[in-house]
C-alpha cells in the first residue's frame, strides 16, 4: 500500500471514488465547461474575501450566497432524475430560470434597503419579486433536496390552511402578502439564520474538508488507522470507524462519506469475513458519529454555538464525552464480533510502516492542528477556516509528493464549492420552516401540548417524545438541516422541562443525526448497504444495535450532566473522572452484552446482565457504578472459570 501518492495517482483515486450524488449533476465541456469551473472559483473567493475580511453586510452576503446557490442549482441539478443531461448547454427552460434568479436578486440587492426606509411597506411588484423568488427556491429545493421541499412545502401551506385545523395547533391564518412580506422581505425567513449559517460556517468547513481531501489527507488517515489498529482483531473494521470518524466530522455529510471511504472499507470487511450486512452497517454507524464528533462536528457544532450564543469550543468540549463513548461502542462492538466468529487482523505485509507514513504524510495533519490552535486561542471560527484552507496548501507543498498544483486546488474549490450546494439549499427551505414557525406560533403551541401531555418536571418523558420526533423529522434530511428543523420546536420543550440549554440541543443534535441509520428512511444505511450489496432491513437494524449508544446516552446526560464537559456548573474534577472511567467501562459491557462475546461466548442471561451493568455504568452515580462493578466482575470471574475449563479438558484428552 502506497504512503503517498503522484497527482495523477490522486486525480485517479478521487475520481474512482467520487459516488455522491454530484456525481449525478450535469458535467459540461468545452468552453461552458470553463465558464462554469470559473464560477465556481468566483463564489468561493467571493465567500472567502466576505467571509475573513467583514466588508459585506449580513443581508448582502446572505443574498449573494442564495444567490450563486440558485444560480448553480439551475445549471447543474437536472430537471428530472433521467433526464438526458447534455454536455453542451443546459434545457432552455433552465436558462430562463437562471435568467430569472438574475432578476430577482438583483432587484433584491438593488431595493432591500430602499423598502427598509420606507418601514417595510411593500409594492405590488415587491410581492410579485418575492413570489417569483419563493418559487424558484421551491424548484431548486426539489432538485437538491427532494424530501425537506415537501416538508417545507407542506409548513407553507400551514400559514393558509392553518385557520381550518382545529384547537391549539390552528390559528387565524395570514394572507399572501403577509406571508410573502415574512418569507422575502423579513430577517426570520429566507433569509434567517439558516441561509446565515451556509453563507459563513457551513460553506467554509466544506471547503476546506474539500482541500483536506484532495491534499491526500484522506490516504493518510486510512494509513494512520491501518498502522494503529490493522493487525487487531477484525483490523479492516477498526480502520473503517477511525477513518470513517475523521473524515465524517469534516465533511459533515454522513452520505457521502458512507459513499467515498465505504467503497474502499466494506470490501475490505468482507473480504476479512465479516458479514456483509454487519460491514455495511459499521461503515454506516461510523459515518453517522462523525456529525457530531469533535472537533469540526460536521459544521454543526458551530450552528448550535450561534443558536445558544455561547462560543464553539463550549460546544465541543460539550460533544467530546458522547462522541468519544458513541465511538468506543462501535470499536468493541467490531472487535468482540471478530472474536466471536474468530477473525484475525490483517497480515504483516498489508499494514504500512508508522514512521513512514508520518514522515512522508504527516505534515498534511498540520491544518487540523492550525485550526483547533487558533480556535482554541478565541480566534472566530469563520477565520480559522480560512486560515486553515490556506494552511491546507502550505502543508502539501512540504513535500514534493503531495504538493498541490494549481488544478488540483481548482479542483478541490469545485468540488468544495459544488457540495455546498444541496446542503445551501437545505438551509434555504429551512428559512420557510422556520419562518412558518416565528408568524404562526407553531412553535410555543407546539411545546405547550407536548408540556401538557408529558406534565411538568416529566424530562424522560418529554425526552422520548423529542427522541421520537427529532428521528422521523431527521429522516432523509442533512444532519444541519435535521438538526436546525428539531432545535426549533424541541429545545424549548426540553428547556421548561428541566434541561439545561447545552443538554436539550446536543439531545436534539445526536437524535437528529442517528436519523440516518434509523428504520424505515436510514439513508446512510441504504448507501452503505448497496455498497456491501447487503439486505437493506437487515443492515439498518444492525446499524441500530451498533449504534445502540448513541440512542441510550442522551437521556444519561439530559438530567444529569456531568458527561457534557464545561456544562455542569461546580462539578469536580474527579467526578468528571470518573464517570469518564465509568461510562467507558458501561459501553464495553453493553457492546460484549450486544454481540454476545467477551472472552467467550455469552449466554442469554450473561449478555442480559453485561447489558445491565452497561446501563447502570453510564448512570453517574457511585450506587449504581458499584452494582454495576459487582455485576461485571462476576461475569468475568465466571468466564475465567470457562476458560480454565476448557485448558484443562484439553490436555486431559491431548495427554
Amino acid at each position: 500500500m502506497p504512503a503517498s501518492l503522484t497527482e495523477e495517482e490522486l486525480k485517479a483515486q478521487i475520481l474512482l471514488e467520487e459516488k455522491e450524488p454530484d456525481s449525478k449533476l450535469r458535467a459540461y465541456t468545452g468552453p461552458l465547461g470553463q465558464i462554469v469551473t470559473v464560477l465556481f472559483l468566483v463564489w468561493a473567493v467571493f465567500q472567502i474575501y466576505a467571509n475573513t475580511l467583514g466588508v459585506v453586510d449580513a443581508m448582502a452576503l446572505r443574498t449573494w450566497h442564495l444567490f450563486f446557490l440558485l444560480g448553480f442549482t439551475f445549471l447543474l441539478f437536472p430537471t428530472f432524475a433521467k433526464e438526458k443531461r447534455s454536455r453542451a448547454l443546459p434545457p432552455i427552460w433552465d436558462m430562463a430560470l437562471f435568467a430569472g434568479t438574475i432578476f430577482v436578486f438583483a432587484y433584491l440587492l438593488k431595493n432591500y434597503t430602499v423598502i427598509a426606509k420606507r418601514g417595510g411597506y411593500l409594492l405590488k411588484i415587491d410581492l410579485v419579486v418575492a413570489a417569483i423568488m419563493l418559487i424558484l427556491i421551491f424548484e431548486g429545493g426539489r432538485r437538491a433536496c427532494k424530501n425537506l421541499a415537501i416538508l417545507g412545502l407542506v409548513f407553507l401551506l400551514y400559514n393558509f390552511l392553518g385557520m381550518f385545523i382545529p384547537g391549539e395547533l390552528g390559528h387565524v391564518g395570514f394572507s399572501v402578502k403577509r406571508v410573502l412580506n415574512h418569507m422575502i422581505w423579513g430577517s426570520q425567513g429566507i433569509f434567517g439564520i439558516g441561509i446565515g449559517v451556509s453563507a459563513t460556517y457551513i460553506f467554509l468547513f466544506v471547503l476546506f474538508g474539500s482541500y483536506l481531501k484532495y491534499s491526500g489527507f484522506s490516504q493518510f488517515i486510512n494509513d494512520i488507522a491501518l498502522t494503529m489498529v490493522g493487525r487487531s482483531a477484525g483490523g479492516p473494521a477498526k480502520v473503517a470507524v477511525l477513518a470513517s470518524a475523521l473524515l465524517g466530522m469534516i465533511n459533515g455529510s454522513a452520505i457521502a462519506n458512507v459513499a467515498t471511504t465505504g467503497t474502499i472499507t466494506i470490501p475490505m470487511m468482507k473480504k476479512t469475513g465479516y458479514k456483509k450486512e454487519f460491514a455495511a452497517a459499521v461503515e454506516a454507524v461510523a459515518s453517522t458519529g462523525g456529525q457530531f464528533a469533535p472537533p469540526i462536528m460536521g459544521a454543526v457544532g458551530f450552528v448550535m454555538a450561534e443558536f445558544m450564543g455561547v462560543s464553539y469550543t463550549a460546544v465541543l468540549l460539550a460533544a467530546c464525552i458522547p462522541a468519544f463513548l458513541y465511538y468506543l461502542t462501535l470499536l468493541f462492538a467490531v472487535h468482540f464480533e471478530a472474536k466471536r466468529l474468530g477473525l484475525s487482523g490483517l497480515s504483516k505485509e498489508n499494514i504500512p510502516n508508522a514512521l513512514l507514513v508520518l514522515k512522508k504524510q504527516g505534515h498534511l495533519a498540520i491544518p487540523l492542528v492550525v485550526l483547533i490552535s487558533l480556535l482554541s486561542v478565541g480566534f472566530t471560527p469563520l477565520f480559522a477556516a480560512v486560515v486553515s484552507i490556506f494552511a491546507t496548501i502550505a502543508a502539501s507543498w512540504l513535500r514534493k509528493e503531495t504538493r498541490m498544483t494549481w488544478s488540483i486546488i481548482v479542483q478541490a474549490t469545485v468540488e468544495g464549492s459544488r457540495s455546498a450546494i444541496a446542503v445551501g439549499m437545505s438551509c434555504a427551505i429551512i428559512g420557510v420552516i422556520i419562518g412558518t414557525v416565528s408568524l404562526t406560533g407553531l412553535g410555543l403551541n407546539f411545546g405547550y401540548i407536548m408540556l401538557r401531555v408529558v406534565g411538568e418536571g416529566q424530562l424522560y418523558l418529554a425526552g422520548f417524545m423529542v427522541m421520537l420526533m427529532s428521528i422521523v423529522l431527521g429522516m432523509g434530511v442533512p444532519g444541519v438541516a435535521a438538526y436546525v428543523i428539531v432545535s426549533t420546536v424541541s429545545v424549548p420543550v426540553l428547556i421548561q422541562a428541566g434541561a439545561i440549554p447545552m443538554a436539550a440541543h446536543l439531545f436534539c443534535l445526536i437524535y437528529a443525526c442517528l436519523s440516518n441509520i434509523t428504520p424505515p428512511v436510514a439513508m446512510s444505511s441504504y448507501v452503505a448497504s448497496g455498497i456491501a450489496d447487503s439486505d437493506q432491513t437487515k443492515t439498518s437494524l444492525i446499524a441500530v444495535k451498533l449504534g445502540l449508544t448513541g440512542f441510550i446516552l442522551p437521556f444519561f446526560f439530559l438530567d444529569n450532566p456531568i458527561l457534557l464537559l464545561g456544562s455542569a456548573a461546580d462539578t469536580p474534577l474527579l467526578l468528571t473522572i470518573r464517570a469518564v472511567l465509568t461510562s467507558s467501562i458501561g459501553v464495553i459491557a453493553l457492546s460484549s452484552g450486544l454481540q454476545g462475546f467477551l472472552f467467550l461466548k455469552l449466554s442469554i442471561i450473561e449478555r442480559f446482565l453485561l447489558v445491565i451493568a452497561g446501563l447502570l455504568f453510564i448512570e453517574t452515580r457511585l450506587s449504581t457504578d458499584i452494582i454495576a462493578l459487582l455485576m461485571f466482575l462476576a461475569i468475568i470471574v465466571i468466564q475465567y472459570i470457562q476458560i480454565q475449563s476448557q485448558k484443562k479438558e484439553k490436555n486431559h484428552e491431548e495427554n
